[in-house]
C-alpha cells in the first residue's frame, strides 16, 4: 500500500473544505453537515470543529446510514444498519453530505433518496475528502479535499483517528492483495 495522504495532510483538506464551505455561503447560518457512515460521520464532525474554530457557531452535524437505499441491495448480504441522526428539521435548510471517498456515485445517490425522505432542504451540496473518478452516475462533489486519479484495479483506503485508530490516506493495487 502507498500512503497519499498523512495525517496533517488530512488536517488541512479539512480546513480547506471549511473554508470553502464559508466562502461560499457567506458563513454558517443555514448549513447542516450531514455525515454517510461510517467515515463520512467523523469528517462532519471535523469540518464542523473547523468551522467552530473559525466563525465561532456551531453547525448541526448528523449522521446518515444509506443502507437501505443502495441499489446492490439483491447483489450484497443485508446490510449491518448503523444509526440515522439528524439533529434539525432539514428542511429549506443548506444540506453538505460528507463523506470519505467518492467513487462511482452511487453511494451518494442513495444518500440523496435518503435525505429526500427525511425532508426538501433548500439545496444539498456534497463535500468529500477524496474524489477518485470512474463516475456511474452524473455526480459532482462541490468541496474535495484531493482529487486522486485511480486505476479501477486500486483501491482507496481512508483511514481516520475516531475509528481506525490512525489517520491517513492509501492507494493498495490490486496486484499486492
Amino acid at each position: 500500500m502507498r500512503q497519499v495522504m498523512d495525517g496533517d495532510d488530512v488536517q488541512r483538506a479539512i480546513s480547506r473544505i471549511a473554508h470553502e464551505i464559508l466562502e461560499r455561503h457567506h458563513g454558517a447560518d443555514g448549513v447542516v453537515l450531514v455525515g454517510i457512515h461510517t467515515r463520512g460521520v467523523p469528517l462532519a464532525k471535523a469540518i464542523a470543529d473547523a468551522i467552530e474554530r473559525f466563525e465561532h457557531v456551531r453547525v448541526p452535524v448528523g449522521e446518515l446510514d444509506i443502507g437501505l437505499y443502495r441499489d446492490d441491495l439483491r447483489r450484497r448480504p443485508t446490510p449491518a444498519l448503523a444509526r440515522t441522526l439528524i439533529p434539525v428539521d432539514l428542511t429549506e435548510e443548506r444540506v453538505i453530505l460528507v463523506d470519505d471517498v467518492l467513487y462511482t456515485g452511487r453511494t451518494v445517490r442513495a444518500a440523496l433518496d435518503a435525505v429526500s425522505d427525511l425532508g426538501r432542504p433548500q439545496a444539498i451540496e456534497l463535500a468529500v475528502l477524496v474524489d477518485r473518478g470512474h463516475r456511474q452516475l452524473p455526480i459532482r462533489p462541490d468541496y474535495v479535499g484531493k482529487n486522486l486519479p485511480t486505476s479501477t484495479a486500486e483501491r482507496v483506503t481512508v483511514r481516520l483517528h475516531d475509528v481506525d485508530g490512525d489517520c491517513g490516506v492509501w492507494i493498495d493495487d490490486e496486484e499486492t492483495r
